[in-house]
């Protein structure tokens, strides 16, 4: 019975020893890395062209969007200078009606108006109302007119006509304006007509003035005397 237990003893298979946690983790990553390092060398190559490729598309849709962005951005300026300025033709017309006007009521001379003729009061209050109200309607379309005298001359806003003397504005500025100037907007409709000051000549000293007022006497009696025929000899 002995030797029956034995021998069945010996034909069962000996197991081998199950391996511990610590023994089995590093086994685990060392497959998984033998089997990155297995993959054909295609499917690397297919894996960097879909990433390289949806990059590619992920920087298209940004400038795609940016593009979009801008395209908003300018025809929302475009609309709101369309609405702005789309009057800029009628109003610099209506400008040379409002000079008109303007002349029209300064042509008529104080001493006339001052005379109590009820008629031409009359007359010239409802030029000046006219006036006034054609100047209101433009305020309400963005129109506005420039301050010019006294300010300092600015070539964007001003057009000089002549320079003139003047001790009541520093020189470069503007000492009297001809035609009114209007701006609509931030751009300029009709650039002021207007006279910029220079400084006054100062007067040259007596001595300087004599002295020069001889030279002139002097040269013209020579000229006087170069200018009769020499006598003739007897």
């Amino acid at each position: 019975m002995m030797a029956d237990e034995k021998t069945a003893a010996e034909a069962e298979p000996r197991g081998e020893p199950a391996p511990d946690a610590e023994t089995a983790a590093p086994e685990a990553a060392r497959a998984a890395a033998a089997n990155d390092d297995a993959l054909p060398p295609t499917d690397v190559v297919a894996s960097e062209a879909a990433a390289a490729e949806a990059a590619e598309a992920k920087d298209r849709l940004m400038r795609t969007l940016a593009e979009m962005e801008n395209l908003r951005r300018r025809t929302e300026r475009e609309i709101a200078d369309a609405r702005q300025y789309a009057v800029a033709n009628f109003a610099r017309e209506m400008l040379a009606v409002g000079d008109n006007l303007r002349r029209a009521i300064a042509a008529v001379p104080e001493d006339v108006r001052a005379a109590g003729d009820k008629a031409l009061a009359g007359l010239i209050e409802g030029v000046e109302v006219t006036e006034r109200g054609l100047e209101q309607s433009l305020t309400k379309f963005g129109v506005r007119r420039l301050t010019a005298k006294g300010e300092k001359f600015d070539p964007a806003v001003h057009q000089a006509m002549l320079e003139v003397e003047s001790d009541a504005v520093a020189p470069g500025n503007v000492a009297e304006e001809i035609q009114a100037g209007y701006m609509i907007g931030d751009r300029v409709l009709r650039p002021a007509l207007v006279a910029v000051a220079k400084k006054t000549a100062k007067p040259a000293p007596k001595d300087e003035a004599a002295e020069a007022a001889g030279d002139s006497d002097d040269g013209a009696a020579a000229a006087e005397t170069k200018a009769q025929p020499a006598g003739k000899s007897g």
